[in-house]
């Protein structure tokens, strides 16, 4: 039997594996025991689940399959940053990437879509445009595959697509990456980025308990418009007023990305427009500085211009942390290793034609 007629069963999270095996008509601690075999011994073999007994991982086998990524490149900075290519069966491509941070810790940056439809002016991901939505499967094969070489102490869903794109999906991503049986991270662990789709934060927020960081970049919807076509649907008063609705634990913030672009946003007017912004949110300013690219036309500011921002926040009492580029040396912006395979794939095709 083909694999497309098989259930993946890293595409279920817990419940959703709960009613599968009990419409084979077994009972439902056998939904933990699946789960931690896959997602914290790493299995992908029925055979290999060895309490189980042999005619209950026969019969998985010809109505379910476990489903796995290889990687197809892998680029390392020199600051100890991975980025990872990985190619789908359809022979689509998605990028995640492994972060060092201090103390030894690690973060890793997965994707939830091929491509993007959300056309912001300084993302590349976004030239590629959107080719489709990831399976659940393929969001959590990335943390699957890289968790099998390295430790990942937190998960941001900040690669590749925009996750309440793929709300369904990623929802049950969550909830395999929450689970005790599944990855068991918590959920202060687990960080959700997004360029503001404001009926998709609410329901988010209604749903599940998961961090949350907007992809801001503007402190004026003219500006905004520009860098990112959703505000003209969701313009800033509405996306502020989501983010103050989004609930939180205690000591839990909401981080606000802004990327800072020579001459476009970085201004200590945007800064002050800024503050008022952020009045009444339970909130945090990452600081980021752009990362050129081939093809774009924004520069990153200069050294001057990014402190006085960011010393216009702090004195007033805006948390506000410059996050350090990572991967300089290496395709580090998102979309630049998939551009480069694509673009290689493209030569070698050219250098076969006659």
């Amino acid at each position: 039997m083909s694999q497309q007629k098989l259930t993946d069963l890293k595409n279920l999270d817990y419940k959703q594996l709960t009613a599968f095996l009990e419409g084979l008509g077994k009972e439902r601690f056998r939904a933990g025991q699946i789960m931690r075999w896959i997602y914290q011994r790493g299995v992908t073999d029925f055979a290999d689940m060895t309490d189980l007994s042999k005619t209950f991982r026969s019969e998985l086998s010809v109505r379910a399959f476990i489903s796995n990524l290889h990687t197809e490149a892998v680029e390392e900075s020199k600051d100890g940053t991975k980025k990872f290519l990985f190619r789908l069966v359809d022979g689509q491509s998605v990028e995640t990437v492994l972060i060092p941070m201090e103390g030894g810790r690690s973060t890793l940056c997965i994707s939830t879509q091929a491509g993007c439809a959300m056309q912001c002016a300084f993302c590349l991901t976004g030239t590629f445009g959107l080719q489709r939505n990831l399976d659940v499967s393929e969001i959590v094969n990335q943390v699957c595959a890289v968790r099998r070489e390295h430790d990942v102490d937190n998960i941001v869903m900040m690669g590749m697509g925009e996750p309440l794109h793929n709300l369904d999906n990623v929802i049950t991503a969550l909830e395999i990456l929450f689970d005790d049986n599944g990855f068991g991270y918590g959920s202060r662990k687990v960080t959700l980025s997004t360029c503001g789709l404001v009926p998709e934060i609410r329901e988010l927020g209604r749903r599940i308990k998961v961090g949350l960081a907007v992809s801001l970049n503007a402190t004026t919807d003219a500006v905004r418009n520009e860098l990112m076509p959703i505000n003209r649907r969701y313009p800033l008063s509405e996306l502020m007023a989501a983010c103050r609705e989004y609930p939180l634990h205690s000591r839990q913030r909401i981080t606000f990305e802004y990327i800072l672009i020579s001459g476009v946003n970085d201004s200590l007017a945007d800064a002050k427009r800024l503050v008022r912004l952020l009045h009444g949110i339970k909130g945090k300013v990452n600081l980021i500085a752009f990362n050129e690219h081939a093809g774009s036309t924004f520069k990153t500011p200069s050294e001057e211009a990014i402190s006085a921002f960011q010393s216009y926040l702090l004195d007033r009492n805006i948390v506000a942390i410059r996050r350090a580029s990572k991967g300089q040396d290496i395709s580090a912006a998102c979309g630049q290793l998939k551009g480069k395979s694509s673009a290689e794939c493209g030569a070698m095709s050219n250098e076969k034609k006659p």
